[in-house]
């Protein structure tokens, strides 16, 4: 019996290995989109939360729109450059959100609408230069990404992108949490508030750039805006949620690749999907969702 025992015992340990952990062990390029996907999402998370807290969680889906014609025109010059089009991207995305800025303030449009028209144009501008200069194939690797095709040049940008993310939020920390809670008293100080949003904005568009190769244009939002909002849920206070939103990320970034491998389909949709799913159970299982409301209202009733 105990032989048995023991035959389950490693035949089962196999199998998780097997399932968990040899898909990274065997193939490099596992290896480098585990890398990169977690790098992201250390620093992409917290950027959401910040965004959930500012009321502005749409700002994150307008702006990585926005970068899709500097990738494609990074693309048209270059070829399938991570340099070029993060760099092109970069800038797409700093010209929408200025001139965006800019026509909110000499017109009557206000900024959401604003920003709004000039991402949806900037969507438009760039999926017709990249459908002129490439094949579908390159249109839908720019819109969806390619976590498993991430190579070094990525890797360093994404590695870059993360640490510069992260340091400059720590040393911005204070002065975000002022700005997002009690903004009369920074202004009243005489800090300078467009610094730290324009700050923060980059950092936001950074983040996109980062993320398009592994997500996509269309999909590195949603490592940044779900497990924010997911986070959301089960705290009320700002460190607990950042960790939290991090957490969730990371376990999306993993959970999703697996499934990606094992079940051969994209890298970037399962990703999101998979951050979609720690969504939904949070909506359910919560302090602030579904189920605990449910069972709180009953209780009052009886």
């Amino acid at each position: 019996m105990i032989d048995g025992v023991y035959i389950i015992t490693v035949a089962i340990v196999d199998a998780i290995q097997l399932a968990l952990i040899a898909p990274f062990a065997e193939f490099a390029f596992m290896r480098r989109a585990l890398v990169s996907t977690l790098a992201i999402s250390l620093s992409a998370a917290p950027l959401g939360v910040f965004l959930t807290i500012r009321r502005m969680s749409l700002l994150g889906d307008a702006l990585s729109h926005a970068v899709l014609p500097g990738v494609a025109i990074g693309y048209m010059l270059f070829g399938l450059s991570m340099t070029a089009m993060a760099v092109g991207g970069m800038l797409a995305g700093i010209a929408v959100a200025a001139l965006a800025g800019i026509i909110s303030r000499s017109t009557a449009i206000k900024e959401d609408a604003s920003l709004s028209a000039m991402y949806l144009l900037a969507l438009a501008l760039g999926v017709t230069i990249v459908s002129k200069q490439g094949t579908q194939l390159d249109l839908l690797h720019i819109l969806f990404g390619s976590a498993l095709g991430v190579d070094t040049a990525g890797l360093y940008l994404i590695a870059g992108v993360t640490t510069i993310s992260l340091l400059v939020l720590a040393a911005m920390y204070r002065g975000l949490v002022l700005e997002n809670f009690d903004p009369v008293f920074i202004s009243a100080s005489g800090k300078r508030v467009w610094l730290w949003q324009q700050t923060f904005l980059m950092l936001v568009v950074m983040n996109l750039v980062a993320g398009f190769q592994t997500l996509g244009t269309l999909m590195a939002v949603g490592l940044m805006m779900l497990p924010a909002v997911s986070a959301r849920l089960w705290h009320n206070t700002l460190p607990s949620q950042l960790l939290n939103a991090s957490f969730q990320a990371v376990l999306s970034g993993y959970a999703g690749l697996l499934l990606s491998y094992h079940l051969d389909t994209p890298s970037g949709p399962t990703i999101i999907a998979s951050a979609g799913a720690l969504y939904a159970g949070s909506l359910l299982m919560s302090p602030g969702g579904w189920l605990t409301r449910y069972t709180q209202t009953r209780h009052r009733i009886a």
